[in-house]
């Protein structure tokens, strides 16, 4: 191995990168990184905590927003992250933090809210550029559904998300809960990931997976072990997963995610934990490698997301 393969298996800080080597927007990063979402439930001093723990652990590459926490989350990643580090921070727009309501945000879909979700971005990472920014769709998967004027075309959506970019705000471009034709629509424009929710009992978007490992797209999965919503079956529920988390010696939310690791090579990893120990038991999921025969029973588990209760 020549000294540069050498170091590419290593963060910007030496340490091994967890789950081994992925891409993202263009750089090398750790396969399994870090959804910040779970810091709102953290003062900041253990906020600022379990970030350097992560960046301890060989995660460089952190997936958040400013509607998480109204701020609070993107401020804690400010302070807590180094330039040395060379953490690849992840945002994302379509949503706006809403206190005091029955979930903690709403849709922020039109093309002003998305210019001025990226700038708030900015604002609270302490940022001039943001490498990599999400487009939160609304129109696939659980979660909200847009209504009134919150029904916009995804091509205005993309037009202002390309002017972000061309105005060197943004990096690059990615996608979240979209539909397989809303990607395919998007293609022309240079899409860097998208972020659906998948899981092993989650399974309807292996179409679109598989697209997006054919044109060198970033696969990150929300909701990586399901049971998030109601209705969302959970990987740790299934007797198939708790077989091969007996027969390896590990926790049953590992295989849930080494599963997802072993499934296809484009898949990065962004399980959030408000816990240590989780962060990780997380992270060490990227270490796992299940056998032809276990993963042959993974793979027999048969979806069932079709009940999901919207949120």
């Amino acid at each position: 191995m020549t000294s540069t393969a050498r170091s590419s298996q290593l963060t910007a800080t030496g340490a091994a990168r967890a789950g081994g080597l992925g891409v993202l927007a263009g750089r090398t990063v750790s396969r399994v990184g870090y959804g910040a979402m779970q810091l709102r439930r953290l003062d900041r001093e253990a906020a600022i905590a379990l970030l350097r723990r992560a960046v301890e652990l060989g995660i460089d590459h952190v997936d958040t927003a400013h509607f998480y926490g109204n701020g609070f989350v993107n401020e804690v990643i400010a302070a807590a992250l180094r330039p040395e580090d060379d953490v690849l921070v992840v945002s994302k727009v379509g949503a706006e933090p809403a206190p005091g309501g029955p979930i903690p945000l709403r849709l922020a879909q039109r093309p002003e809210q998305l210019r001025a979700g990226v700038e708030d971005n900015l604002k609270s990472l302490g940022l001039e550029r943001l490498p990599l920014v999400n487009l939160r769709r609304a129109d696939h998967g659980p979660g909200l559904r847009p209504e009134g004027d919150q029904i916009v075309d995804l091509d205005d959506q993309l037009a202002v998300m390309a002017d972000l970019r061309d105005e060197g705000k943004i990096g690059a471009i990615g996608l979240s809960s979209v539909p397989l034709d809303g990607l395919r629509r998007a293609l022309p424009m240079g899409i860097a990931c998208v972020q659906n929710a998948y899981s092993l009992v989650a399974r309807d978007d292996e179409d679109m997976l598989r697209l997006c490992l054919a044109e060198d797209i970033a696969w990150v999965p929300y909701f990586p072990l399901g049971g998030a919503y109601a209705g969302l079956p959970k990987v740790t529920d299934e007797p198939a997963v708790a077989t091969a988390a007996q027969a390896l010696g590990v926790a049953p939310a590992q295989i849930g995610l080494a599963w997802l690791l072993q499934h296809t090579s484009n898949t990065l990893l962004i399980p959030g934990t408000a816990d240590p120990e989780h962060l990780w038991a997380n992270t060490d999921a990227g270490a796992i490698s299940i056998d032809e025969a276990t993963l042959a029973a993974l793979d027999a588990v048969p979806t069932r997301s079709g009940d999901i209760e919207l949120g």
